[in-house]
């Protein structure tokens, strides 16, 4: 029983210990996801996946509004919907996927949304963060978009070479989160990802009073025997 109780205390408390440190890890990404202030760095000759991910960063180019994705399986507010994946053809030739965000689903399969671009085509500087395209939880829900057809193309979870063939050119693999305050855009409440760094803390708390109550309970239970 001594021996059996020192291990829970030990397991209990660097489970709390880990957990503590992955909420103090995940509140700096969040801070630094949401700090105000940081003027987007131009992007330059590099590549999108050189940079650390959330970085800010200013890109000039012009939209490929005729060639758009529709990401499916994206919810907002508990409502089910698409993200808008536009390409963005930079001035020296590269193309970066943009996501202006979120719309809703109509309702119908064949009625997709109507996410044109009134000045396509022109040559405007937008702002937004770099990250990764969303992952798959599972293989069934991956769905890469149809070759040929119509456009914009509904595609899930797609694997960015899925994109680029269906797109007929090279494209970055990261994608640009459009900024809030930038035009051209749908819903952009972008957030890390992952669970607040609050959860990982009271996770970390209920460890240790795991371990503390273990320690009470066999104090007490060892004290009964004594005073017997």
């Amino acid at each position: 029983m001594t021996a059996l109780s020192v291990l829970s205390i030990i397991a209990f408390a660097a489970l709390g210990r880990w957990q503590w440190h992955r909420g103090i890890a995940r509140e700096a990404t969040w801070q630094e996801f949401t700090a105000e202030g940081i003027p987007p760095a131009p992007l330059g000759a590099q590549a999108l996946e050189s940079l650390a991910r959330f970085s800010r960063l200013r890109l000039t180019g012009r939209y490929d509004g005729a060639h758009q994705f529709l990401l499916d399986n994206r919810t907002h507010a508990g409502m089910a919907g698409y993200e808008v994946l536009t390409p963005f053809d930079l001035d020296d030739g590269r193309t970066v996927l943009v996501n202006r965000g979120w719309v809703p689903f109509s309702g119908y399969r064949d009625r997709l949304p109507e996410i044109g671009l009134a000045d396509a085509g022109s040559r405007v500087t937008i702002a937004g963060r770099v990250d990764t395209l969303p992952l798959e939880g599972m293989a069934s829900g991956r769905a890469p978009p149809a070759p040929g057809g119509a456009w914009p193309k509904v595609t899930s979870f797609p694997h960015v070479a899925e994109l680029a063939a269906a797109l007929g050119r090279p494209i970055e693999t990261c994608q640009v989160l459009l900024d809030a305050s930038q035009p051209a855009g749908y819903v952009r409440s972008w957030q890390p990802p992952g669970i607040p760094p609050e959860r990982n803390f009271s996770y970390a708390v209920q460890w240790w009073l795991f371990a503390t109550t273990v320690a009470v309970l066999y104090g007490a239970l060892n004290l009964h025997k004594v005073d017997r």
